[in-house]
């Protein structure tokens, strides 16, 4: 383990500087970047003022937890039957667990995907081919190849193919909802 590259990591996802996380561990700045290059060694006191300072515990630091994937392959999407739609597949295994839910969702002519009651979330979505209506509450809006929708989830909602050629999009929401 690299100590240092980690520190420098949970610095930099803490947004602070190495000027910031040494003054708030009573530390040198110059200690901090000799350290984040792993070009000098750390005292256990030292260690622990600049987890407290990054509030991560001791037992967390010196874990060593399996990376998550980056690369889903299209063997893993999960199938959603019961969304009325052509297909509807969700691309991240395990999304309801994550902060976002990205989906591929296909439409046959006249279909729509089942009403969403309003929640405190946002959507996106990037339609690939086809035309897709958006219906927000009680005002409609078109997508078509190329084109992206994106609105707060705050009315009751769902999307439809109202064309005469199969529509296929990316569609994304945050929190996961399916």
């Amino acid at each position: 383990m690299k100590i240092g590259e980690r520190l420098r990591n949970l610095r930099i996802a803490s947004n602070l500087t190495q000027e910031e996380l040494a003054a708030r561990a009573d530390l040198t700045k110059g200690f901090i970047s000799q350290l984040e290059r792993d070009q000098t060694s750390i005292s256990v006191d030292s260690l622990l003022d600049i987890l407290q300072v990054l509030n991560v515990r001791v037992t967390d630091f010196f874990s060593e937890e399996p990376e998550e994937p980056i690369i889903f392959r299209k063997g893993q999407r999960t199938a959603l039957a019961e969304a009325g739609v052509r297909s509807f597949e969700l691309l991240i295994p395990g999304a309801t667990n994550r902060r976002m839910e990205p989906a591929l969702v296909s439409l046959a002519p006249g279909q729509h995907t089942v009403p969403l009651p309003p929640f405190h979330g946002e959507e996106f979505g990037f339609v690939l081919q086809g035309t897709v209506t958006i219906r927000f509450g009680t005002q409609s809006f078109r997508a078509r190849p190329g084109e992206c929708f994106y609105f707060e989830a705050t009315r009751e909602h769902y999307l439809e193919n109202s064309g005469k050629r199969p529509t296929k999009l990316i569609w994304l929401t945050t929190p996961p909802v399916f």
